[in-house]
């Protein structure tokens, strides 16, 4: 079983298939086993790391000094994505991150420039500090806090025809210690546009037309404001796209990691 160290908390990772490189981070109710629709397709074509932050899946939590109860700061996931980056050694990395995911994929990013090449902020902005996103985004996250949690990521029609799915997905973020409310320091000190732009590393927005968190409309204002940025919406896709409509997104994923290549000097 891979296991990595990240400053002492054991993190779990699985390695499949072969090519360029793809490294998954999921979100706040998956783990490394919400990716089964993605590494059983990419695979044939690409090396698929898939990973459990602390606290998620196989991994540890770590606890608070004469405490029995895990303590989290969103500001560590990208210390954990780093420690599978380096126990693998891997390089020319494309990182693919899933809501909350997509925060620590492109702090990881920042980082470990010279073993990452590009990262694909899916259905996130990726804690990116500028007034004008931070605005919209709350904006659509207070619609978003109007709906039920299963409505703001899966489309209702997916709910009543894929009553399995639907039911599995719920139960994936059974298996996990993290919820949600400890995550609050995730986005905190977000990198600007000009360290994204100077480190090198390619940035793609990945985005869902019918993302219920995140509006398309303002996915396409992070991508006009930062210039090289690669935009990719899919048409009727929810924000849990991984989830309802694979095919779209192994595809979206697959053309990304053919054209986002970037020859990088070593750090």
């Amino acid at each position: 079983m891979p296991i990595a160290d990240s400053d002492g908390t054991s993190l779990y990772y699985e390695r499949h298939g072969s090519g360029p490189t793809i490294l998954f981070v999921h979100g706040s109710g998956g783990h490394h086993a919400a990716w089964w629709q993605q590494v059983a397709v990419l695979r044939e074509e690409f090396t698929v790391v898939t990973m459990d932050l602390r606290g998620f899946g196989n991994s540890d939590a770590p606890v608070r000094p004469h405490s029995s109860k895990p303590e989290f700061d969103g500001r560590d996931f990208s210390g954990d994505v780093v420690a599978v980056l380096d126990q693998e050694d891997l390089t020319d990395v494309m990182l693919v991150g899933q809501s909350i995911g997509s925060v620590a994929a492109l702090r990881a990013a920042l980082l470990r420039p010279a073993r990452v090449a590009s990262v694909v902020l899916g259905h996130s902005l990726g804690g990116i500090s500028h007034p004008e996103l931070k605005e919209l985004a709350a904006a659509d996250r207070a619609e978003a806090v109007k709906l039920p949690v299963i409505d703001r990521l899966l489309t209702g029609r997916f709910q009543r025809e894929r009553a399995d799915l639907t039911f599995l997905f719920q139960q994936m973020g059974t298996f996990n210690v993290a919820k949600m409310a400890d995550l609050r320091n995730l986005d905190t000190d977000g990198p600007s546009l000009r360290d994204l732009q100077d480190s090198g590393v390619k940035v793609a927005f990945l985005a869902g037309e019918k993302d219920a968190v995140l509006s398309v409309k303002t996915v396409t204002r992070a991508h006009e404001l930062l210039p090289g940025s690669h935009l990719e919406i899919v048409q009727d896709a929810p924000h849990s796209m991984y989830w309802e409509a694979p095919e779209k997104y192994n595809q979206a994923v697959a053309r990304l990691r053919r054209t986002l290549t970037a020859p990088k000097e070593a750090a």
